[in-house]
């Protein structure tokens, strides 16, 4: 017998033992999230009956509170605190938050931008047997391995090691943490649907799809499988760009868990002296950081998502180093083309080019009232407006729009919240090199360079040539089925057959009544017309009557109050209200 076969015994075994360890997994998550939901509740508790004040000062019933932006801040506070105490779920819950200006209050985001994903190190033994689980024996798998972490966070922490001659980075995923998030993930699924059925119809949308992009989000953080891939290719998009330094992933040494890469060493961006002493050029690192995300959202349609100031360095010839893939973001050609579609109206100053490729991301909602839409797109520019296009500043802009989307019906995708998310941490590090440094002329340097701006005006040149084309293919098709109606109303052969589906019958019989009315109003009109130019008798002027009565019916039916009536979602009276409060 072969002594390296497998013995069918022990496979069933460590089989058995497998599904032993995912039901007892599964039963202490149902254990912990039971335990833990009374812990938030607890924690949330009078944060939520303070916001339901709010919209009725005695809960059930009475006037709507006036809230100042001193409450707010008050308010973000106990919040921070909150989610800094329930541990890493909730704090990256909060650092997803601080990204989402169109779920919470300027004030709030102002604050959660504050919240630091930073916890105690674990106990180096409990790493060890991540570690050892995965790999080798750390003795065996490295050559070198420094027990002291060099960064930590809520999800794991970072050493440093030699593979061979080689020095470099060793990500561990802390013990235990994946089934202490899905736990509180569980948690956050029970809570969400009295969230979502308590907060304004506007944020009832946001709030759904941000509790999903927030599960995917974490999820992904945790499989460093995946962290591998995303670092892999943006290292391959950058593979002829010598200013550009990606770490390079070991996959002998590396796991779902565990994930070594090329230890690259570099001056910390925000460290003015130290780049002073290594005489780099501030103006042209920011200008080239500034190149490689454009290149990342525009160009390759993957990008690294979190570009604060301890995750990008400076080598002393100037090269960018990025650090920690965690949070990554990918860009669909039809989000590519919206957002070039969105600079290219920024760089023309057209402001219906801007709202259009808002709309087209799926961040505005197309219902708006387009007018005030304008008007408020207006003025976040012109706030920002220097003596020519140049000095726009695109950074601050959207620090406009992060101030004032919760009042406004926008929504944000997950992935453009992150291409927001990242315009604000970028203005952040320029304002920090260089508080001189103009992106929005970079980018119309950008748009020009590649002729976006004449594809766009080719792209309306082909939508006019369809539009003619569709127009011109209608008037061949209508005149026979006009015929075919007006005989058949000639017959008095026309019969309108409307089915309308609804919880309330008043609102859609008046507008089944205005559509039956319509319909009769048009033929009619088209019918007298034959009638005068084929006979000209009184057959002609029974039915001009007729008509003029359906369209007095027609008429009135819209002056009725008992019909369906849309209301804005958004009025200028709100605006000067909320200006005012």
């Amino acid at each position: 017998m072969d002594a390296t076969a497998t013995d069918p015994s022990q496979t069933a075994s460590r089989e058995q033992t497998a599904d032993d360890v995912e039901t007892a997994d599964v039963r202490w998550i149902r254990l912990r999230a039971l335990a833990r939901i009374w812990v938030v509740v607890y924690e949330f508790l009078p944060l939520v009956v303070t916001y339901l004040r709010d919209r009725r000062r005695f809960l059930l019933f009475g006037r709507r509170r006036q809230i100042t932006v001193a409450q707010q801040t008050a308010r973000a506070e106990r919040l921070l605190e909150s989610l800094v105490s329930l541990g890493p779920t909730f704090i990256k819950l909060g650092q997803v938050l601080s990204t989402r200006p169109d779920a919470l209050p300027g004030a709030y985001i102002e604050v959660l931008s504050r919240l630091q994903d930073r916890v105690p190190p674990a106990d180096w033994e409990a790493v060890r047997t991540v570690v050892e689980a995965d790999l080798d024996p750390v003795d065996e798998a490295f050559d070198e391995f420094d027990t002291d972490p060099i960064s930590g966070a809520s999800l794991g922490q970072v050493y440093v090691a030699r593979v061979g001659d080689q020095k470099v980075a060793v990500k561990v995923l802390r013990p235990n943490i994946r089934s202490r998030v899905e736990a509180d993930l569980r948690v956050i699924n029970v809570l969400r649907p009295l969230l979502v059925a308590s907060a304004p119809e506007g944020q009832a949308y946001t709030l759904e799809n941000l509790a999903r992009e927030f599960t995917e989000t974490i999820r992904e953080e945790m499989d460093y499988a995946h962290e591998a891939a995303m670092l892999r290719e943006i290292r391959g998009n950058f593979a002829d760009a010598d200013d550009v330094v990606v770490p390079a992933v070991l996959d002998s040494h590396s796991s779902s868990r565990v994930l070594t890469m090329e230890y690259v060493d570099g001056i910390k961006i925000d460290d003015l002296e130290a780049l002073e002493a290594a005489d780099v050029d501030r103006t042209a690192l920011i200008r080239r950081l500034e190149e490689a995300y454009i290149q990342m959202i525009i160009e390759d349609g993957v990008f690294h998502a979190d570009p604060h100031p301890g995750n990008l360095a400076v080598k002393p010839d100037g090269s960018i180093v990025f650090y920690d893939f965690g949070m990554t973001g990918q860009v669909s050609a039809e989000l590519q083309s919206h957002i070039v579609d969105f600079y290219i109206g920024i760089a023309r100053d057209d402001i219906d080019a801007v709202i259009d490729a808002f709309v087209a991301m799926d961040a505005l909602d197309p219902t708006a009232d387009r007018e005030l839409m304008r008007e408020v797109f207006e003025i976040a520019i012109d706030n920002f407006r220097g003596q020519n296009l140049d000095e726009y500043r695109i950074q601050r802009l959207v620090g406009e729009f992060q101030a004032n989307i919760y009042e406004f019906p926008l929504r944000l995708p997950q992935n453009v919240a992150l291409i927001v998310r990242v315009t604000t941490v970028l203005d952040g590090v320029a304002q920090t090199l260089d508080p001189e440094f103009d992106v929005i002329a970079l980018i119309t340097e950008y748009v020009r360079e590649q002729g976006f701006a004449e594809e766009g005006a080719r792209r309306v040149v082909e939508s006019v040539a369809d539009q003619v084309q569709a127009s011109a293919q209608s008037l061949v098709r209508v005149p026979p089925k006009l015929d075919r109606v007006l005989s058949r109303a000639e017959r008095e052969n026309l019969r309108a057959a409307i089915v309308l589906a609804g919880g309330r019958e008043e609102p859609y019989d008046a507008f089944a009544r205005r559509l039956t009315y319509g319909i009769l109003f048009g033929t009619g009109v088209f019918t007298t017309l034959l009638l005068v130019a084929t006979t000209g008798d009184h057959v002609s002027v029974v039915a001009g009557v007729g008509t003029a009565l359906v369209g007095l019916l027609f008429v009135r039916s819209f002056r009725s109050r008992s019909g369906t009536r849309i209301t804005p979602q958004f009025t200028r009276q709100e605006l000067r209200q909320r200006r005012r409060e």
